[in-house]
């Protein structure tokens, strides 16, 4: 089994294992082993058996074979390693983790903020493990007396769960709260005002048709009883979505993905196709598996073809595949391009801003959701995002649902360029 990198350094990170004289690793492996599968792990019985004959053949000669061998008995698909990671930590390494994931949960008075921002997954892990106990109560006053407690809270203040739902970010989500993002993805609609075609068709409009109106007049001796008229044809544009599935934006393209299924599965929005890529150090074509209707087996599909998920960072490289293989067949007549990368690109050139100028000549709107820009001090500075925001015609958001539902203004008024005009303005200085 080839170990990713990103991985191999994460858990390099751990401390060594300090197993106890009688450790009754059966029942601690199957108990880690609920855990996972609370977390959205696929793992049955069998999986379990497994795993404990694994670690009763390998054994602690090397204390990281324990990692690697439940590693490689657990973790079936790229997306549950940081699951894996996380709740390995804390449940084999960590003394304290009760208290540790506990203060994950633990309520705070000033709303739904953290005392520290839960790592990517920290908190799917801390439900899975904490299932069943008792959450922690917020700490009380010393000396309170429970008559004198009073309670003041102002309901206009209050936001919905669904509100604070939709300005959350993805990667802070716990499990519970990613299925009910998920639910909500579905719902949303991108709809696309129609584009009015250079051809035309014989129906009642402001345009004259001489041609109709000669071959009528020839029927008549020639005399021109009716003058008739055409009105252009009414068509609509391509979705096209370029994601990256690197190891930064994995949390984010999983959400965003679920959105696109839901755009492509919907009757009635008006794009004529939609189109799907991914890409990371290799681009994919995963349009097919996103026209089936579960969603859950149009992602496990798409996965399964993206070989390259939560690896590195090849932009430039990725959007010149793009350009050379498929621009043609997919990008005819104007097509709307959804582009979701972070901009980290590893080796970033002036390749990167060749492509993407291309890639926008091409497109009838480059719409680039950047998650990044949830950061109210974010600047322009690494390379590749200075190589690729001139040429974009929107950049925007992309980190939770709201900025999501937001597309629609940007295809809506499509000289709305979101965040680019200042940017731009933070690069002249």
């Amino acid at each position: 089994m080839r170990i990713p990198q990103s991985s191999a350094s994460q858990m390099l990170q751990f401390p060594e294992i300090e197993l106890p004289d009688d450790p009754k690793l059966a029942h601690n492996i199957t108990h880690f082993a609920r855990a996972l599968r609370k977390a959205g792990l696929a793992i049955g019985p069998g999986r379990v058996i497994d795993a404990i004959r694994a670690v009763e053949a390998v054994g602690f000669t090397q204390k990281r074979d324990f990692y690697w061998t439940l590693h490689a008995c657990f973790v079936s698909k790229p997306e549950d390693r940081l699951i894996f990671a996380q709740l390995f930590r804390l449940y084999w390494r960590d003394p304290q983790y009760l208290e540790h994931m506990m203060s994950f949960l633990r309520p705070m008075v000033h709303g739904t903020q953290e005392e520290r921002a839960a790592a990517p997954a920290e908190k799917r892990a801390a439900e899975a493990l904490l299932d069943g106990e008792e959450r922690p109560l917020p700490p009380q006053p010393e000396h309170a007396n429970e008559d004198e407690i009073e309670i003041d809270i102002d309901a206009t203040q209050t936001a919905s769960a669904e509100e604070r739902l939709r300005t959350l970010d993805f990667e802070l989500m716990s499990t519970e709260e990613m299925q009910a993002a998920t639910r909500m993805l579905a719902t949303l609609s991108l709809p696309v005002p129609p584009i009015l075609s250079r051809r035309t068709q014989r129906l009642s409009g402001r345009l004259p048709d001489w041609q109709t109106t000669m071959r009528d007049a020839m029927r008549h001796g020639g005399e021109v009883t009716d003058f008739a008229t055409k009105r252009r044809r009414i068509r609509y544009p391509n979705l096209v979505v370029l994601c990256d599935i690197s190891g930064s934006m994995s949390q984010y393209s999983r959400a965003v993905l679920h959105f696109v299924h839901a755009v492509a599965n919907r009757q009635g929005q008006g794009w004529a196709q939609v189109h799907a890529f991914t890409f990371g150090t290799q681009l994919t074509n995963i349009t097919r598996h996103l026209r089936r209707r579960d969603v859950d087996a149009a992602l496990a599909a798409a996965g399964a073809e993206a070989q390259d998920w939560e690896g590195g960072t090849r932009i430039g490289a990725s959007l010149h595949a793009f350009n050379r293989d498929w621009s043609r067949r997919v990008m005819g007549q104007g097509a709307v391009v959804l582009l979701i990368t972070d901009g980290l690109d590893r080796d970033a050139g002036d390749d990167l801003g060749r492509e993407m100028e291309r890639l926008n000549l091409t497109s009838r709107q480059l719409i680039w959701l950047n998650p990044l820009l949830r950061w109210d001090g974010f600047a322009p500075k690494a390379r590749g995002i200075m190589q690729m925001l001139p040429h974009c015609t929107s950049f925007r958001a992309g980190h939770n649902i709201a900025s999501l539902q937001g597309l629609a203004t940007a295809l809506s008024r499509p000289a709305d360029g979101g965040e680019k005009a200042r940017l731009l303005a933070m690069m002249d200085q």
